[in-house]
């Protein structure tokens, strides 16, 4: 197979000044923001999955507001496509799997690293710098929100576009990331006219962990790990063939129906350094993506979702600045199945951007298909141009093994990591046929209509 080198040339890939909904809001419009100039991206293939992170449950309360006094710095420590043979279920390969992931088919892109930094009252000052050039994002966890009632903290980029405000009461809590490579935390203190409340002791902000998103020169250093199967020849990929996706943006007058389905899907944070995608399913709020990418309560608490990171200009480098949620509760979720259904806080926000349905009926062999997805965290592409011939993007086998016999749908789409838990739409009918999970060319989805008759009662 040949390997596009450079899946971003072309592409967009930008730095956010991000919006957020429900309890967190953003101020500005919605309109494209400038780029950053390293984005996020990888050359688009999966590598193997090792070591753990931890998580925590954050608290539900998360507003906005602009920050204000000067920061202080801190320094941070620190293919040639070939008929392939169906594989036995623990044979396949996870889509998004990543070197240093937490669960196996996540895409790693950043890291985890330990800090020690104390802002507010008599402990430290009452703002720091969080500075790590080169980073895509920066996310801070705290150990400790000690502050008195009418005191609250903002975590922020520089000029204070993205900004996000936390009451005190709450200790264990990961804030929004900030996108670019900059966040400035400030401890806000309510009027004290004679100093009285700056002199209590057992007061302040601890953080104590910083999560650092990969550059774009960093991401394509993780190491290729192909898996070499019996019947395979170790240069299987999931681009297959040439790589033939496309910013969403491209099809906006092309193919304007899958642009506004791809409005539907979310670029999924995951424990501050991992991501799949995700989309909603239904009218309600409730969203769908694989169970190897989320499964607990727990987990969604701590995954950021983002709707609408998509690029502004077909080719260009700017992109439409996101609107981010939090996960909220796991409601149902099957290994088997490879499927996790979840909330989100603040549903009002996202509910504009429209949704997907899962298709009741198997696709035919040869139907037509296309992936709105968020393959390497990049923003939003689609695989399966218009027009295209079907042989690329269309059902290879209607009746696949994925974890288990008959479960999927095979196709040779284009995705890559990051890929995992993205809708794969009938162009017939428009309507999701399968969940993408497997990478391998051809990849697989785990059938739709299993999904819709799993999950009827809650659709």
């Amino acid at each position: 197979m040949r390997r596009k080198t450079g899946i971003v040339v072309g592409a967009c890939a930008a730095l956010v000044l991000a919006g957020v909904a429900g309890a967190v809001t953003a101020r500005g419009s919605d309109g494209p923001v400038g780029a950053r100039p390293e984005a996020l991206g990888v050359p688009r293939t999966q590598v193997a999955a090792e070591g753990p992170l931890s998580a925590s449950s954050p608290s539900r309360t998360r507003t906005t507001e602009a920050a204000t006094a000067a920061p202080t710095v801190d320094i941070p420590k620190k293919l040639d496509k070939s008929p392939l043979a169906e594989v036995a279920p623990r044979e396949r390969v996870l889509e998004s799997t990543t070197a240093g992931s937490t669960a196996p088919g996540r895409q790693r892109v950043g890291e985890l690293l330990s800090v020690s930094s104390i802002l507010g009252y008599l402990a430290g000052p009452p703002s720091k710098t969080f500075s790590y050039p080169g980073a895509s994002y920066v996310k801070l966890h705290f150990a400790r929100m000690a502050m008195l009632p009418g005191d609250y903290l903002t975590v922020s980029n520089p000029d204070r576009t993205e900004s996000y405000r936390y009451e005190p009461g709450t200790d264990d809590k990961w804030a929004m990331s900030i996108t670019g490579d900059t966040a400035v935390v400030e401890v806000h203190r309510a009027v004290d006219p004679l100093g009285l409340r700056s002199a209590l002791e057992g007061l302040g902000v601890d953080v104590d962990h910083v999560a650092r998103g990969y550059s774009r020169t960093e991401q394509a250093r993780i190491p290729e790990q192909a898996s070499v199967r019996p019947g395979r020849t170790g240069r299987e990929e999931s681009i297959c063939g040439p790589d033939t996706s496309t910013d969403a943006v491209c099809y906006q007058s092309t193919d304007p129906v899958a642009y506004v389905k791809s409005k539907a899907i979310a670029r999924l944070l995951i424990n501050g350094t991992e991501l799949c995608t995700g989309w909603r399913v239904g009218p309600k709020n409730l969203m769908l993506t694989n169970n190897h990418c989320l499964t607990t309560s727990e987990e969604a608490y701590d995954t950021e979702v983002w709707f609408n990171y998509q690029c502004a200009k077909c080719g260009g480098y700017d992109v439409f600045k996101p609107t981010k949620v939090w996960g909220n509760q796991v409601l149902s979720t099957d290994h088997l199945l490879d499927y996790t259904l979840f909330s989100v806080d603040g549903f009002d926000s996202i509910e504009k951007f429209g949704y997907l349905t899962l298709d009741t009926a198997r696709p035919a062999k040869g139907t037509e298909l296309y992936v709105p997805q968020h393959p390497a965290g990049e923003p939003t592409r689609i695989a399966g141009a218009k027009g295209e011939k079907a042989g690329n993007c269309a059902v290879d086998n209607p009746d696949y093994t994925g974890y288990e016999a008959h479960s999927d749908v095979s196709y040779f789409c284009d995705t890559a990591g990051g890929s995992s838990g993205s809708p794969v739409l009938s162009r017939k009918t428009n309507k999701v046929v399968a969940l993408h999970h497997f990478g391998g060319c051809p990849n697989s989805g785990v059938r739709g209509d299993l999904l819709a008759a799993k999950l009827k009662t809650y659709l």
